[in-house]
């Protein structure tokens, strides 16, 4: 019972880790407005760009880059310690090495998940993907360049984050699958490709209506994000 306890608490950090609002408090510091009720009213990076600015993006972005690769990072150093301590007893026959890919997926997922579901905003928040992209660059930083070029050529040419966004995570689940990584890692990237594609449902539709804004233009009231 300890050890499945442990295991889960690390999960739980994980996703305390990806549940930092960052957007939401530089709404709150920065212009005192809760950014849920602007723009696509997500918590993400480009709806930051669209209602406070260049800079505080940035910094958002580069803060939620961090979160999902310090969730990887700690991780990775959490599980083989935690399975060394006497007091923590894994079950017989368990191999805590073969494991440890298996708990740093989970713990990808858990980030993105706290991410997208904060529990400091009522399990709202942003999409995913620059955190996803953290979570990349702590596990195979060729993936991870790989997806940002993917989504930097796209955005260069039809100035969509969304679509951009999407297309890198597509991008990011070929690269695992034909690189030597653990099957773990191969299906945390493609769960949460998949997860960070069905956060941007709405803006599929809209790219299908073709009102999808552009890098700099403002949401209509009557387009505005769902999620």
């Amino acid at each position: 019972m300890i050890f499945w306890t442990a295991s889960m608490a690390g999960l739980a950090v994980a996703y305390l880790f990806g549940s930092v609002p960052t957007g939401y408090l530089a709404g709150k510091l920065l212009k005192g407005i809760d950014i849920r009720q602007h723009g696509s009213k997500s918590t993400g990076a480009t709806n930051v760009l669209r209602t406070l600015g260049k800079w505080p993006a940035l910094v958002v972005l580069m803060v939620d880059v961090l979160k999902g690769a310090a969730a990887i990072a700690f991780a990775g150093w959490f599980y083989p310690w935690l399975w060394t301590l006497p007091s923590v007893t894994p079950p017989a026959a368990f191999d805590p090495q073969g494991w440890v890919p298996w708990a740093v997926g989970l713990a990808g997922l858990a980030v993105l998940l706290g991410h997208g579901r904060s529990i400091w905003l009522n399990f709202t928040g942003g999409k995913s993907a620059a955190t996803g992209l953290g979570v990349l660059l702590a596990l195979s930083w060729p993936v991870a360049l790989g997806a940002a070029a993917v989504f930097a050529v796209t955005l260069a040419i039809f100035r969509i984050v969304s679509l951009s966004s999407m297309l890198a995570a597509l991008t990011a689940v070929a690269l695992i699958c034909n690189l030597e990584q653990p099957l773990a890692y191969r299906l945390l990237v493609i769960a949460g490709s998949l997860y960070v594609i069905a956060r941007h449902r709405a803006n599929i539709q809209r790219l299908l209506a073709g009102t999808e804004p552009r890098l700099g233009q403002s949401l209509k009231p009557n387009a505005e994000s769902k999620i």
